[in-house]
């Protein structure tokens, strides 16, 4: 018999000095870098942690310290940053609402919840939920208008809002960019190209101050609306051709066969095309889910009070207008805090899906 060995898997330290001490100019590099991360991490940690203020009210405290971060005005204002101008008694519905959308997400990654169904009626569910619990005029709840909302709330109710009506409308928006007939297909596309080639905040600002002058007075409406139907139309545009993308890397085999074992449309699309699509195009979709999370703040411009908006105000007061620094880390650590998860659920997808992986 032959003798059939495998080689040895390389431990840690043979891997590092591989990687990072395989030469006098490679060891050189990684030794001053590492001593200057370390030297900006011990910065960090003094100022951060170590010499830090971090009770209740304590601005004289953080006045006289030079030397740290100054996280009582987190502890003091937090409500500001997370429910904005939401009344104070009543703020534990925006909590709420805030914690079953975080409660929706999860559920999302079971796959058991991965179907053309039961997804979308999870997240129908969810998104009515948030929206009687911080509307209110329901159940007993007293009703708090939109211009009301704020804090991290209005940021979870804008994005979830703009996927919720984005993604369907972008697959209608592919599909009809995909059709056989020219006329239809080349409108489609003047109206996506169109769209694309808008900048977002124009796209805000036309639906909030513009349309109303061209619209009758019935059909105003609130003002946060009109934006995220703006944002939505605008998120379509370019889920579409990410989408559309994922329909023209299939093989045209696939829709032929379907056709000749006498799918119809509406079949081969549903069971067939957008499946495959979806899967190809996740690592696009992941990251327009994340740009589409982090531009919620362009509606500071038009007058909204998200979880940006709030910051500033909670660190603009004369008592705390020097721990703005302070408070721009902690929105920087919320949006990491989504982000970062999003992003790396993507990429467990991406594993799982073997996407990218060839």
């Amino acid at each position: 018999m032959s003798d059939t060995s495998f080689p040895a898997r390389p431990s840690v330290f043979g891997n590092l000095k591989t990687r990072y001490f395989n030469g006098p100019v490679n060891s050189t590099v990684t030794v001053v870098l590492a001593a200057l991360a370390l030297w900006v991490l011990y910065g960090l940690a003094n100022w951060a942690l170590v010499h830090a203020v971090w009770g209740v009210d304590q601005g004289d405290a953080c006045r006289a310290n030079r030397d740290g971060a100054c996280w009582s005005i987190i502890a003091t204002r937090w409500r500001i940053v997370l429910f904005g101008l939401y009344p104070f008694e009543e703020q534990w519905r925006s909590g709420l609402a805030c914690l079953i959308m975080v409660v929706v997400a999860v559920l999302s990654c079971v796959p058991w919840f991965w179907s053309a169904r039961r997804l979308p009626i999870l997240w129908v569910a969810g998104f009515t939920a948030f929206y009687i619990l911080m509307r209110g005029g329901f159940f007993g709840l007293p009703e708090v208008v939109e211009r009301n909302w704020g804090g991290l709330a209005l940021t979870v109710f804008i994005f979830s809002a703009v996927c919720l009506i984005g993604m369907p409308l972008a697959i209608c928006f592919a599909l009809l960019r995909q059709s056989s007939l020219p006329w239809v297909a080349r409108a489609m596309g003047l109206i996506i190209d169109t769209i694309r080639s808008l900048p977002l905040l124009a796209i805000m600002f036309t639906f909030a101050i513009v349309l109303p002058f061209a619209l009758p007075e019935w059909a105003i409406g609130e003002s946060l609306y009109r934006v995220i139907i703006g944002y939505s139309l605008f998120f379509a545009c370019y889920q579409a051709e990410i989408i559309r993308g994922g329909i023209q890397s299939l093989p045209s085999g696939q829709e032929e066969a379907a056709k000749a074992l006498g799918l119809g449309y509406w079949h081969r699309i549903g069971y067939i095309i957008l499946p495959q699509a979806f899967r190809n195009a996740l690592p696009p979709t992941i990251n327009q889910f994340v740009i589409t999370f982090k531009e919620t703040t362009l509606v500071t411009i038009i007058g909204f009070f998200d979880v940006m908006t709030s910051g500033r105000t909670a660190s603009g007061t004369a008592d705390w207008s020097f721990a703005t620094l302070e408070m721009y880390v902690f929105l920087a650590l919320l949006f990491f805090v989504f982000v970062f998860s999003l992003s790396r659920y993507g990429a467990y997808l991406e594993r799982r899906l073997g996407v990218g992986t060839r």
